[in-house]
């Protein structure tokens, strides 16, 4: 696994943006979060102008061996049939995205399913989905430094070609159950806080899934260790997509960070490296029990809070029209001075 150089992104600057923020024709703080929106990228840039270039929104798609358990209330071939559907256009994500002009790609990590060269689609295959970490840890330290380095290259891939502004979305039969463990592992919190419905399951399929998961435990005893507990549990898109959120934090991207999977990434990720959380924006409020768990551990307050569980990116989708109103509005609104208007007395 390389190493990253993650800076953290306070300083001087902070001010100069928050006096440039104070002094737009508004009262202060009117604008309330879309103000330290501003503020963060225009820390995360390093400018008092930022830009927003060629963002991209990326779905990362992996199976685990611990969906044939019962830990979900979909059937593993639900993966690569949704890889299926976001080719096709058919999903919420490519709705969403559609509608704000983001531009989308499907990462697919290790489906259990061979896609072929496909538009759209990009391989970066590990193999046919994690084992079951119920009897073994769900990846080889190999295989989760190669799916870190993997996110690693994708951003650099992106980067040369001018985005600064990466969003992150995932698709994983049974994932929601690894972000469980991990969050549970990382936070220091109950397990039972860590784990919701997931794709909708009911009262009994919810105490299986804690059962199942707390047998998973049994077998490794406690782990804090980000990357043992990443190899034990996590997914190859969730190993891909802490190489991405740490490659483009190095690289001083904006990372938008949709929900529950993600977040799990992203609690890896600031484990790993703290100053990493300065680059991520948390776009939304999961439904699932285990997201009020990491955003409180993550000290983050999301820019949405809709009631949403679906993954995919669609938080991220949503909030994208809002992280660049914060960017426009503190590139484009007049000032006090400039507008000739009188400053509160």
């Amino acid at each position: 696994m390389q190493r990253f150089n993650i800076e953290p992104t306070a300083g001087p600057l902070a001010q100069q943006l928050q006096n440039k923020i104070d002094g737009k024709t508004k009262p202060l703080g009117a604008l309330g979060q879309l103000e330290s929106l501003a503020q963060q990228i225009g820390l995360i840039q390093q400018t008092d102008a930022p830009k927003l270039s060629a963002p991209q929104m990326l779905v990362f798609a992996g199976d685990h061996g611990a969906a044939k358990a019962g830990v979900s209330a979909y059937p593993q071939d639900v993966t690569w049939q949704m890889v299926e559907n976001f080719l096709a256009g058919g999903a919420a994500i490519n709705v969403f995205t559609h509608t704000y002009g983001l531009p989308l790609a499907v990462v697919d990590c290790g489906v259990a399913h061979e896609f072929g060269e496909r538009d759209g689609l990009i391989n970066y295959k590990l193999g046919a989905g994690t084992a079951n970490y119920l009897e073994t840890p769900a990846m080889t330290a190999a295989q989760c430094a190669q799916a870190m380095d993997n996110g690693a290259a994708l951003v650099e891939r992106y980067a040369k070609a001018g985005c600064n502004v990466i969003g992150l979305g995932e698709m994983g039969i049974g994932n929601t159950a690894s972000a469980s463990l991990i969050t549970h592992c990382l936070s220091n919190q109950p397990l039972d806080a860590c784990v919701g419905r997931g794709t909708g399951l009911d009262d009994a399929g919810l105490n299986r899934k804690q059962q199942l998961l707390a047998q998973a435990l049994l077998r490794t005893g406690k782990m804090s260790d980000p990357v043992k507990v990443l190899q034990e549990f996590g997914g190859f898109e969730i190993a891909t997509m802490v190489g991405v959120i740490l490659a483009a934090a190095e690289r001083r991207m904006v990372v938008l960070i949709d929900g529950f999977v993600v977040g799990a990434a992203a609690l890896v990720a600031c484990a790993l490296y703290p100053a990493a959380r300065d680059y991520c924006v948390y776009c939304h409020r999961s439904a699932e029990a285990g997201h009020q768990v990491q955003l409180a551990a993550m000290r983050a307050q999301p820019l949405l809070d809709l009631g949403m569980r679906l993954g995919e990116g669609t938080g991220v989708a949503l909030a994208w029209p809002l992280v660049q109103g914060a960017v426009a509005f503190l590139n484009e609104m007049a000032s006090f001075a400039s507008a000739g208007v009188s400053e509160k007395t």
